[in-house]
């Protein structure tokens, strides 16, 4: 018979599922709204709702029915697994499943199931690594209050700290000042800031911003420059130190990148110069996405030894 492998890839935006078979094929794939949250009951329900939804049209488009049994999945979440193992189960039957965060599935996406290291930079930013031997490694994901260097909403929340400096009158002036303004209709940096405060501005609005600091860097601004330039330090940064702690010196390591912020070419540039003066380090841009990395992992843990086929590859 037949054997079936669910790969999932949940987040603050959106929800991707793939459905293969045991020879590694991706026979369909389904979208679907957010679903990292499931701490209140409307939101145990929109999570059911993305999850399911999302699996039964990827079960569509591969012609199977919605009771399939899987072989193997891996559902992978931006808000870690807790409590989604649980409603997991309530919706599929799986023998071999695995509920983790999105860090993992993005690594094994990234190299295709090999080791390495991946850093992701959206909202927030951290560190992933897995070595030959299956020890892993974390840096970072702290969090918007005390961590998340180098991601979209601190890359804001510098933005916002320079206008604000400009408006006080104890910082040098910067076009992120007027270009922020522009992009919020706020009517002063003050008024900006306390908009980020309430429920109207959540943080991946707020981090979506960041695309502000890149115009005005793009333009010549000093401050702008340099907020990228420390972003891409950082980054760089948790990379490396990922990569020290399950690699030895020496030895051949691949280290990836996922996110919004790497769409800028600045910065991503940056973090690859920085990544590869570390000996020893091989920087690439993922092969596939988080889904498929999902699918491959489920393969792995169901013992079966197929390569992915049919994925799209990472834009």
């Amino acid at each position: 018979m037949a054997q079936y492998f669910l790969g999932v890839d949940g987040g603050q935006s959106s929800t991707t599922a793939l459905v293969a078979d045991e020879t590694g094929q991706v026979l369909g794939m389904g979208r679907g709204g957010p679903c990292n949250h499931v701490s209140a009951e409307e939101a145990r329900a929109k999570f059911n709702a993305a999850i399911g939804g999302c699996v039964a049209q990827a079960l569509e488009a591969a012609g199977l029915s919605d009771d399939t049994e899987f072989e193997g999945a891996v559902l992978g979440f931006s808000g870690g697994p807790a409590d989604k193992e649980t409603l997991v189960h309530e919706l599929f039957t799986i023998r071999h499943a695995l509920v983790t965060n999105d860090a993992l599935i993005a690594l094994v996406g990234a190299t295709a199931g090999a080791p390495g290291v991946i850093t992701i930079a959206g909202t927030g930013s951290i560190s992933y690594g897995r070595n030959a031997d299956g020890k892993v490694a974390r840096v970072g994901g702290w969090g918007y209050v005390f961590g998340d260097e180098g991601g979209g909403f601190d890359l804001t929340r510098q933005a916002l700290r320079a206008a604000l400096r400009q408006e006080e009158g104890w910082g040098p002036e910067t076009m992120l000042y007027s270009l922020l303004l522009e992009a919020t209709g706020a009517s002063s940096a003050n008024d900006l800031l306390h908009r980020c405060y309430t429920p109207a501005m959540p943080r991946p609005k707020i981090a979506a911003l960041s695309q502000v600091v890149e115009r005005a860097a793009a333009a010549g601004d000093l401050i702008a420059g340099d907020i990228m330039d420390v972003a891409a330090q950082q980054l760089a940064s948790l990379a490396i130190a990922a990569r020290r702690m399950i690699f030895a010196d020496g030895v051949p390591a691949r280290i990836s990148y996922i996110g919004g912020v790497f769409r800028s070419e600045r910065i991503r540039a940056r973090f690859e110069t920085l990544v590869r003066a570390q000996a020893g380090n091989e920087v690439a841009p993922p092969r596939y996405g988080p889904a498929a990395g999902a699918v491959i992992e489920a393969l792995r843990i169901a013992g079966v030894d197929a390569e992915l086929r049919g994925a799209p590859e990472e834009k």
